[in-house]
């Protein structure tokens, strides 16, 4: 059973709430949005002789699917790396849980990972794919570029925050706000964090199972 916990925070004066299920909720655009699932991991490593089981992505779509019945979006907004090697099996096993809602606009932003054909983009029954989207005054990219003014919503990074304390220091994946970005954590539970290459001056929401809280 997956379990959901939110925190709304306020973003150029609209309401997103965040969730300890690596995703947000953009209330307004009835939008859910996340960044690197990269689908097709687990195959890849399997084809490459590294034996891993397919559970890893199957429960990131049971994820999924919880967050949208929990919030009933209109719109699911991935903020790049969708994909993590193109084509394989993973990625079957994805088109066919997304057969599940065909009324879902799906939007990608297109991220390092993302090398899709025109073959492949109709497979996957994306409406939207480019290197940016811009709504309302948001840019949404997958990588922070320095060279654009306003408000950028990205992927990317992987944050992480490490907590230490006296018995032993915890690596625990997290959002980061600052006054011109929101930093999504990696959706896929398949990735690494990064503990280094974070926005500076954030304030960061980490999570757990149970919980999320600012620091």
């Amino acid at each position: 059973m997956v379990f959901i916990v939110t925190k709304d925070i306020s973003i150029q004066n609209e309401v997103f709430t965040l969730t300890n299920q690596r995703a947000v909720f953009w209330k307004k655009e009835k939008a859910l949005i996340l960044s690197d699932l990269h689908i097709g991991k687990t195959a890849h490593f399997r084809k490459n002789g590294i034996a891993l089981a397919n559970h890893i992505m199957k429960s990131d779509l049971e994820r999924l699917s919880a967050l949208i019945e929990y919030f009933q979006p209109e719109k699911f907004i991935v903020v790049g790396d969708l994909l993590h090697a193109g084509d394989n099996s993973d990625v079957d096993e994805f088109c066919t849980w997304r057969s599940q809602y065909p009324d879902l606009h799906f939007y990608l932003i297109e991220g390092n990972h993302d090398r899709i054909s025109e073959q492949l983009k109709k497979k996957l029954c994306l409406n939207f794919k480019k290197s940016l989207l811009e709504v309302d005054g948001f840019t949404f990219i997958h990588d922070f570029d320095k060279t654009k003014t306003g408000f950028q919503i990205t992927g990317h990074i992987h944050p992480g925050i490490v907590l230490n304390s006296a018995v032993k220091s915890i690596r625990l994946p997290c959002f980061a706000l600052s006054t011109n970005q929101l930093l999504l954590p990696a959706f896929s539970e398949f990735t690494g964090l990064d503990t280094k290459n974070l926005p500076k001056k954030s304030k960061f929401f980490v999570f757990t199972d149970a919980e999320i809280y600012e620091i």
